[in-house]
């Protein structure tokens, strides 16, 4: 219609698709284009369990064209976001030029590596469903060499894994490797029964977990030491090279594989000055996501910086949540402004933070008056969290049987090398 906005939103995650849906379930005259470097929602919370093996990628993805199929005022395209034009309300994608009534940014972040190149270069991230995938290849096909060759000092670093960040991630990373090691490494890999397979937990600061409470920090790290996992503190890696993992002391550890979960950045985008952007890349935003400074763009999620909100003054944490709550948020107010009713400030509201360990293990901080739980109480309120955020019934019955089946069995029979650069 020859009225009609044209809300582009770049970014299919958490805040995107949240976004999307409910201005699509208003009535409104508003047109939705999702514009994303993948045809697919995914899950990153369960990356993790598709990098070693305890779930596929069909379980924590889903495409866009099939979840809007249904949407009449909705449009997807595939492409990346290679500048903005905000004078003339434009944008430039590599696949073409889209002109916009609103632009929201819901980009998220990307893997920060500090400026190493060696790392950049050599170590395993674990951001995308591509890098989960990588990382499942390299862990078998790492494995498979192991089992074959007679270096024994190779052998080592082939079974020898370090997890650099200990946050969630981290923590969940080491968790499943140490399961990994416990009940299923040994009955595949015979030859390597006399192998240590050393497992280490690597971070800079005092305590793991650390925007969690004490208590959790505290059982986290009892839980992975008891399982064996080797818990370094105070340590930053500087360097990554042959195979050599050099930690800011001066120490190394010998190893293959450097997982690196230990940090991540926002993007810039060609078009927005620099003194737009804020800590961590992300773009300052006022009390209604707009960006400061600039008409009709706004940003959601991790990619903005908000510090308005009383609470939070630094900006808020980059959790699902916050992503969940300002696209909800974003919709009613671009539904009220077509409505012609006033906009609403956003304010987070903490529904708390949680982490598995193990199996049976995990850790939840929750709001008073429940505040801190662990072990098997809150591994079931992590389950049921999680299966209730997958993005549809689908996704959360194959995830529920793949777990059910994996919880009985101790097992998983998805490791598989599946490698399409490879013929």
């Amino acid at each position: 219609m020859k009225n009609r906005q044209t809300v582009v939103i770049i970014g299919g995650g958490f805040a995107g698709v949240e976004l999307a849906e409910r201005l699509l379930k208003a009535d409104i005259d508003v047109h939705v284009v999702l514009v994303d470097k993948n045809n697919y929602n995914f899950f990153p919370p369960l990356l993790y369990q598709v990098a070693t093996g305890f779930l596929d990628v069909s379980n924590i993805s889903y495409p866009f064209r099939k979840h809007f199929r249904s949407a009449d005022r909705f449009s997807f395209i595939m492409g990346s976001l290679e500048g903005i034009i905000p004078e003339e309300n434009k944008i430039i994608l590599n696949s073409g030029e889209i002109s916009y009534t609103k632009l929201i940014l819901a980009t998220g972040t990307v893997t920060n590596y500090f400026g190493i190149e060696s790392i950049q270069k050599n170590a395993l991230p674990m951001k995308t469903v591509t890098d989960a995938i990588n990382l499942k290849n390299t862990l078998l096909e790492r494995l498979e060499k192991a089992s074959k060759t007679d270096d024994e000092n190779l052998r080592k670093k082939l079974t020898t894994f370090v997890i650099a960040g200990g946050g969630p991630t981290g923590v969940e990373v080491a968790g499943m490797l140490s399961e990994l090691r416990k009940n299923i490494l040994f009955k595949d890999y015979p030859e390597l029964k006399k192998i240590a397979f050393d497992i280490y937990l690597v971070d800079g600061l005092p305590n793991i977990l650390a925007p969690m409470s004490k208590e959790s920090q505290q059982y986290a790290q009892k839980t992975l030491e008891k399982s064996g996992v080797i818990i370094k503190l105070g340590q930053n890696v500087k360097n990554y090279v042959d195979g050599v993992v050099h930690l800011a002391d001066g120490t190394f550890i010998a190893s293959e594989n450097l997982i690196w979960t230990a940090g991540v950045t926002a993007q810039k985008f060609k078009g927005l000055p620099d003194e737009f952007y804020g800590k961590g890349n992300r773009l300052m935003v006022n009390s209604f996501n707009e960006l400061i400074g600039i008409k009709n763009i706004y940003a959601i999620g991790d990619t903005s910086l908000m510090t308005s909100d009383p609470h939070f003054p630094q900006g808020h944490p980059q959790l699902a949540q916050v992503a969940l709550q300002q696209g909800r948020l974003l919709a009613k107010n671009i539904i009220n402004e077509n409505r012609g009713k006033d906009k609403k400030s956003f304010t987070y509201n903490d529904k708390g933070s949680m982490a598995i360990i193990k199996r049976n293990r995990a850790v939840a901080d929750l709001p008073a008056p429940f505040k801190h739980f662990n072990g098997f109480f809150a591994w079931l309120i992590w389950i049921f969290v999680h299966l209730m955020s997958l993005i549809n019934v689908r996704n959360k019955i194959t995830t529920f049987f793949n777990w059910l089946n994996s919880y009985i069995t101790k097992d998983q029979p998805l490791r598989m090398i599946i490698d399409p650069s490879k013929k």
